[in-house]
């Protein structure tokens, strides 16, 4: 590293600093307890990583359509989550020789979430939205009737949210999701 190898680490801890701040607000709003006790997402581990993977996947979705740096501020967001399900794992008991496998497994589902929802979004259409979140939120479960398509309203009115919000505010690190209940309305 040069004299000025730092500079390009001092740009990145902005983001770094950004995006984690990013990232809690999607956490909290996955946390949401009307997730779970109304829509039906499945409270396990499981149906708090489908919650938190959503809310993730819209803030991540949201802030890599800015220009720059939005793109590297939703990799800060992305790595920010990443880091939190590693040291959750590693909280749970997780051996350090298992915590890359399901780091990678937890990587993989959240990428092929993020290209079912992203579609259906951007299309607009609710059916292949619902038909992802069942399959994703209630795999091998049975699903309760309507959480499909109020988790899909939900994510719908979630990413409209998002996208009327400016992007000086992601960069700042602060921006803000509806009330579970409100948004699956």
């Amino acid at each position: 590293m040069g004299v000025f190898g730092f500079l390009p680490r001092l740009r990145r801890g902005r983001h770094e600093r950004a995006g984690f701040a990013l990232y809690t607000t999607a956490a909290a709003a996955a946390r949401d307890p009307f997730l779970f006790a109304t829509i039906g997402v499945p409270d396990t581990l499981d149906g708090r990583y489908d919650a938190l993977a959503l809310c993730a996947f819209l803030m991540i979705d949201r802030v890599r359509l800015e220009p720059p740096p939005g793109p590297a501020l939703a990799q800060a967001v992305f790595d920010a989550m990443f880091s939190d399900m590693d040291l959750a794992l590693r909280e749970m008991g997780a051996g350090d020789p298992t915590v890359p496998r399901k780091m990678r497994a937890m990587w993989e589902a959240l990428h092929g979430r993020a290209i079912a929802y992203r579609a259906a979004l951007v299309g607009g259409d609710q059916a292949a939205l619902q038909a992802a979140l069942a399959r994703n939120v209630w795999r091998g479960m049975a699903v309760p009737e309507g959480g499909p398509a109020a988790l899909a309203r939900f994510a719908t009115a979630q990413a409209a949210h998002l996208a009327g919000q400016p992007a000086a505010a992601f960069i700042a690190g602060t921006a803000d999701f509806l009330p579970a209940q409100a948004a699956a309305r």
